[in-house]
Formats: structure tokens, sequence, C-alpha cells
């Protein structure tokens, strides 16, 4: 099995041949496919093994991702109800930033002069008012016109109400699609919910980024099959894998595909003795955080990518811009600022010697001995020390610092301060207390700042796998194949009609089984979304052995005063109906040969304000190995940390778990 996750800096490949784990790291490319055909030619070479001879090959891509957040979708037209052609711009009066006067909202994917109205309307009782025909056609003759000059290269259709009666979006939908050659995607077929804003954004951004995925697919394709691989699986927002004609109808459903297989890659390496794991990704660009309970992933429906909305089913991960390439600043009140902008790949931090000359994470790292001058990263990539020290001592002069070592260990402090919070944003200030939980600390950076994160967090346990600085593409080759369905069905719960909501969730499995590869192991989930009346927000709880209102809202009531701290003594809602079909992956076994049991060198390393020093491995060692920190473990891919006060100790797959000790 062979899987591959693009980021921003490096582009990460695993293979899985009999047992033994074959791994390469490679910069990403700017284009993309190439980048993954040319990893996916070194790992096979490196295993001896023909690349037609893998069985599956998964991928994870930040196609979509780039798309929306570069500003370089497709140019997208909107058609609407009359008087709904600015909901886009409307949005909701929340701010994204509440106490920021200068915080602005994106731009809407949709210019004003390509958004067009139909005199129209449907209620949540039926349709009231068909278009004209005369109306319809004009539109599809002015599109048609647009699309021909490439002015429109998609086309969104998202009419009031459509999630409860379709019918005109339908039939607006296939004229367009029988006269167009662009996509032309539909609200009720991307996100029959209720809520006109997150409908019509989530259909936006769905025709913005497929005819940018469509192209790249169709690329990754025909390489592929050039050098004999089996056609690709894509991992989806929701940590699930699709086929490509899955991915080419709804786009949409990769935009957090990188993110969603780490958290999926994390899951598998859960102690036994903890409640769940944080799952703690460090890239080049960003951090994504998320919560593994009872062995699942956990998963959000309001989750939004570079402020745009996104209602379909996604791993629940919170994103910060603090990575190994982020850059180092000071802000006009003279206060040591980090991220979100990142030095990328290419020039990169300071320290790889290609123009760059910012300070970033990585050089701080560097300078303070986590990092070695001997250090290699993405397989050639040599570090330059000099160039560290030197753009750190500016970054020093402009904060007021004494020299670079203190200026490298300020960058540190508010990086981890950045990550500590995203931590406590899906733990603590979603009622789950982390000291519960186990770190699981991969990415190139992760298990570098693992162990002081949980530090700050009292979790006493930290989980680096053998492979952590490729684990999203290892997540790949566990990922279940999944198919998410919904639909809105409001109505007060204690009124409920069992039957009729019995029959809805019927109608919904059947269209969650029709595309998933094998429905006799297929295993279905019964959720919906509820709410105390009055409310404006809906929490998901399961839905078991039938659809009973009294068991349904006592579920409800437990849910609300975990998350809430609350339970009321009030009519509860019914607002959405949901379905997923789960075809379970198979974890491939994992092997572990080791690395040295003893340390190849030692060197000073900094901990808390002073160096130490420190035994450096090369590689995790031996199963059953064990050693007290200070230490670091250098690998191919990643570096680990174990700081004073730490124990480490190898397990039979080579995972490096790390426990708190006391202070020493």
């Amino acid at each position: 099995m062979l899987g591959v996750d693009v980021g921003g800096t490096f582009t990460d490949v695993v293979l899985v041949a009999d047992g033994t784990v074959t791994t390469a790291k490679l910069s990403t490319t700017d284009n993309q496919s190439a980048g993954v055909v040319s990893g996916v030619r070194t790992v096979c070479e490196r295993a001896d093994i023909d690349p037609a001879a893998v069985e599956r090959f998964r991928h994870g891509t930040t196609v979509a991702t780039n798309a929306l957040l570069e500003d370089a979708g497709a140019e997208t037209a909107l058609v609407t109800t009359e008087g709904f052609e600015d909901v886009l711009e409307i949005g909701r009066q929340d701010r994204p930033a509440l106490y920021d006067l200068d915080a602005d909202r994106p731009e809407p994917l949709v210019s004003a002069d390509l958004r067009y109205e139909l005199d129209e309307r449907a209620t949540v009782d039926g349709i009231e008012r068909e278009p004209d025909d005369a109306a319809v056609a004009a539109l599809v003759d002015r599109l048609r016109e647009q699309t021909a000059d490439a002015t429109v290269e998609s086309v969104a259709v998202a009419l009031l109400h459509a999630y409860a009666h379709p019918e005109t979006e339908r039939r607006v939908a296939r004229r367009l699609r029988e006269t167009l050659d662009v996509p032309v995607v539909a609200s009720h077929e991307t996100l029959p919910e209720f809520r006109e804003y997150e409908r019509t954004a989530t259909t936006v951004v769905d025709a913005t980024v497929t005819p940018v995925v469509r192209r790249y697919l169709d690329t990754l394709l025909d390489r592929a099959r050039e050098r004999g691989l089996v056609d690709p699986e894509i991992v989806q927002s929701n940590g699930g894998i699709a086929d490509i004609a899955a991915v080419r109808e709804q786009a949409v459903t990769t935009v957090l595909s990188g993110p969603a297989a780490g958290a999926v890659g994390g899951s598998l390496f859960t102690p036994d003795d903890t409640d769940g794991v944080v799952t703690f990704d460090m890239g080049g660009t960003s951090t994504d955080v998320g919560l593994v309970r009872n062995g699942a992933v956990e998963r959000t429906t309001e989750a939004s990518v570079g402020g745009h909305p996104v209602g379909i089913p996604m791993v629940d991960v919170e994103t910060v811009g603090a990575g190994g390439g982020s850059v180092a600043w000071v802000d006009t009140g003279g206060a040591l600022r980090v991220g979100p902008r990142s030095a990328g790949a290419d020039p990169g931090p300071a320290c790889y010697g290609r123009g760059g000359d910012e300070p970033t994470v990585t050089d701080a790292a560097l300078v303070c001995g986590r990092l070695g001058p001997e250090t290699t990263l993405g397989e050639t990539l040599t570090l330059d020390a000099g160039a560290a020290a030197a753009a750190l001592a500016d970054l020093a002069a402009a904060a007021d610092l004494e020299g670079p070592v203190a200026a490298a260990r300020g960058v540190l402090r508010v990086a981890n301060a950045a990550m500590t919070r995203a931590v406590r944003r899906v733990t603590l200030e979603r009622g789950h207390d982390p000291r519960s939980f186990a770190l699981v600390a991969f990415g190139g950076a992760g298990p570098m700042h693992a162990a002081d994160l949980a530090g700050r967090l009292d979790i006493g346990t930290v989980a680096v796998p053998a492979a952590s600085g490729v684990c999203s593409a290892l997540g790949m080759l566990a990922a279940d194949e999944r198919r998410d369905v919904s639909r809105t069905h409001r109505t007060r719960l204690d009124g409920a009609d069992a039957d009729a909501v019995a029959d809805r969730y019927g109608r919904l499995v059947e269209r969650a089984l029709e595309t998933v590869s094998d429905t006799e192991r297929a295993q279905v989930e019964r959720r919906a979304d509820l709410r105390y009346t009055g409310q404006s927000h809906e929490l998901t709880v399961s839905v078991t052995n039938g659809f009973d209102p009294e068991r349904v809202a006592e579920r409800f009531h437990q849910t609300h005063e975990q998350r809430r701290g609350y339970r009321l003594d009030e009519p509860v809602d019914l607002l959405t109906l949901r379905v997923t079909a789960t075809v379970p992956g198979d974890p491939p076994p994992l092997g572990h040969t080791g690395g040295h049991t003893d340390p190849v060198e030692r060197r000073d390393v900094s901990f808390g304000g002073q160096f130490h020093e420190t035994p450096v491995y090369d590689g995790h060692p031996p199963a059953g190995a064990s050693f007290a920190g200070p230490a670091v473990v250098a690998g191919g891919e990643s570096t680990t940390v174990v700081p004073p006060g730490w124990r480490a100790t190898v397990d039979d797959h080579g995972t490096l778990r790390i426990d708190w000790e006391g202070a020493t």
C-alpha cells in the first residue's frame, strides 16, 4: 500500500510492503502531481518494488485548500432567488475577531456582476412560484456566452429553501448542465440543509474548487498511469477515502484532505491507558490539532476554510499558523510574534541556505540545539547554523533581546503558546479534560515541541510514532471508505412522527450505500442535529436501535451538559438527519527494526533557559529501550525532544512513549 500526503512545505510518502515501512520526505513542488510521482518513484526504488506492483495508492492533497486560501479558484457564477443575490456578502452578524476593529471578512468568492437572480419562490411548505421559462432561457443564454469566453468557469445554483423542495433548483440545474460545458453545482445535492448562508457558501466553494481539482486529478491520473500505478484513491475532509470519480463530482469534500489524514494516522497510536489522544500535527507551514475519543476521530459540520463556511462533515481540527517555517517578527508595540506568515519551502527558513533571511521556528530550534547542524531535512536539505544565528540576531535587535539565543528561546515560547491554545480549544473548551488524554505528535516538527506542550497542559504521556514525520501519509493507508449524507427535517422532537423520520432515514441510508464499494461490509451510523427550542446552534447525537424520541432527547441533554455545562427542562427541536456509511479500512501491519541503542553524539541543547549536555540518538532505538531526558532522537523525517523530567520507552511498533516523571 502506498500513501502520499502533500503539505505546504514537504510531500510525505509511505510504502508498506510485507510489514516493512519505507518512507520519503521531499520538498513540495509547484506542480503537485510532479512531486507526487517523484516521491512515489523514490520510495519504490528504496523498497526495490515496481510501482506497478502497488495494489492501493491513496493520496491527500492541498489543491482545494490552496485554491481557497490563495484566491486561485475558478471564476464562478451564482444563480439564486430574486432578492438573495447578496447572501454571500451579508453572511452572519458575528465578526471574525470580536475585539479586532480592523478584522476583515474575506471577499465573496462570486463577484457581484456574476450573481444572477431568478423570480421564483419556495417556502418550507412547498413551491409558491415557478420561474418563467423565458427567464430561465435568458439566463442559460447569458451564461453560455460567459462560459464560451471563459468569463465563467463554473456555476453554483442555490435557490431559496431548495433543501426542502428542490424541484425548481433541479430543473434549473438540469437546463444549465444540458447547455454549458462547465461544472454546475446544485445546493440540494451538495448540502440539503437549512440556513441559506451556509448552504449557499458551501455550494459556491464546491463550484469554485471543482474545476481546479478536476484538472489536478486528470493530470495526476495521466502521470500515474504512465508509470503503471493503480488509480489513486483520494482522502476526503471527513477522514475517509473516495475514488476519483466521486471526488470529481464533489470536490468540496477535499478542502481539508491532508489534516484529516493526519488525525486518522494519529488515532492509530492511542495508548491503552488513556481516554483517547490529542493529535498534534506540526508541519512546515501550520499546526493541526484534533481529538480522538473512544477510538473515533471527532468531526464537525461547522468548519470554515479561508473564512468561507463549509458545511459538509469534516474532521474537527484546529489550525494555527505556527509551523517550522513560520516567520518570527516584532509588532508595532514591540511584542515578539510568530506566524501566521510562513517562509514556505522556497526560499524557506534562513537556515535552509536558499536565500531566505527571515527568522523562523526552525532557525530557533537550530540555535537552541534541538536541531543539529548535521540534521538533514527533506532527504537532502542541510542546515546552515550561521545563517540562522544571523537572522535571529536581527530579530533580537528589533525586539530588544540579548542576542540570537534569547531571541530563539522567545520564538519557541511564543510558538508553543499558540499551539497550546489550539489544544485547549479542542479539549477544555469542549468539555474534555486534557489530562485524561495522551498527545500523539507527528509531522516534521511536532515531536520536537510535543513534550513542551504536554507540560503546559498537564498531559502526562506523549506518543511519537516511528514514522512520525510522515504520519499523515501513513494514516491514509488505514482510512475507512466513508460516505456522509444528510437532509434537514425540522420538527419538535416530542411531536415527531417516528414513522416519517424512519422513512427519511431509510432513504438516506439508500443514498449513502449507493456509492460505497462493498455494501455487505458497510456499517451504517444514524445521527441527528438537535437543539433546545429558541437556540441558534445544534449538537449532533447518535441515533441507535431505531428512532425513539425519548431516548434521543436524553442523549441530547447529556451531550449538552457535557459540552455547554448545563441542561434545560425545555422542549427539544429535531433539525437535521445524518447517515454515514463506512467500509472499514485495514490498517497495515507495522514492523520496527530500530536504530542504535546508544546515543551517537552529545550536544548542548537549551531547556528552561539554560543549556544541558544532551545525548542524541540516531532514529528510534529498538523495542524495549528506555532512557531519561534530556535527550534528542534525530530521524530522517522528524526530530523528537525529550526534556528533563521525562522518560522515553520504545514499544514493539517503534512508537516512542514519553512519560512525565517529575523534575530531576
